[in-house]
This record gives structure tokens, sequence and C-alpha cells, in this order.
């Protein structure tokens, strides 16, 4: 391997035939949505992120979500989407492909778990 310098093309090299795979999480008009995508850079626009070749399920799945049948035919005929910075949430690498999905805003995300409840004016463990 001919050292070019960029410890990230080098590292790229490494990888070899593995393909790479990103899950971007990022707000939109009132919806939070996670989809799949093999390409992402920063973009010469400032402050976007650039996502191209989207990935959706396969067709082989019996089981079709209404929320990730809605993103595949937003962006079937999409070849880059530019994304605002201050939209994305997270954006991580990953080893396989889920399920891309639109969470609405007020939807619950995370459970509660209830809380004990002390009574009042006592600290502590309430048997002594």
């Amino acid at each position: 391997m001919e050292d070019s310098g960029d410890s990230q093309t080098k590292w790229r090299i490494k990888m070899g035939d593995k393909k790479l795979l990103y899950r971007v999480i990022f707000q939109t008009q009132g919806e939070t949505y996670t989809v799949y995508a093999s390409d992402i850079y920063q973009s010469d626009l400032y402050g976007f992120i650039e996502v191209e070749n989207y990935l959706f399920g396969k067709k082989s799945h019996v089981v079709i979500d209404p929320s990730e049948e809605k993103l595949k035919n937003e962006f079937e005929s999409v070849r880059r989407s530019y994304i605002p910075l201050h939209a994305i949430i997270r954006i991580d690498e990953v080893e396989e492909e889920g399920q891309a999905k639109i969470l609405r805003d007020g939807e619950p995300r995370t459970i509660m778990m209830p809380v004990p409840n002390l009574p009042s004016g006592k600290k502590g463990n309430p048997d002594r």
C-alpha cells in the first residue's frame, strides 16, 4: 500500500471490498427520519451534509412498514440530498442495513419506568 499521507484514505484502502454503510437520523418538517445510505459527504454548500445512494429494505420482506414505504417513495428518484447540519441528530457507521422509519414529533421514543414514591418528610429507607 502506498502512503498517500491521508489517514482516512489509507483506512478505506485497508477495508478492501467491504462496503461502508451509514445510518443517518435527522429532523425535517416535524418528523424524525432514520435512513440508511452508502455515501455521505461534507457538502461544498456551507452547513450541509450530502447523502447519496439511499438503501431500503429488501423486496423479499413480507411485512411492509408504512413509514419505510413512505420514505422509499419520497427518495426513489433522489440522487443526492443536502441536509442542513442543524437538522442532523446523529450519523452512525453500521455493519448492516436496518429498517428506515419516520417518527412524528410527540410519539413516545422511550418508556418511563415507575419511580418509587417515598412518604413525604422521610428520607432514605422508610422501614427504619
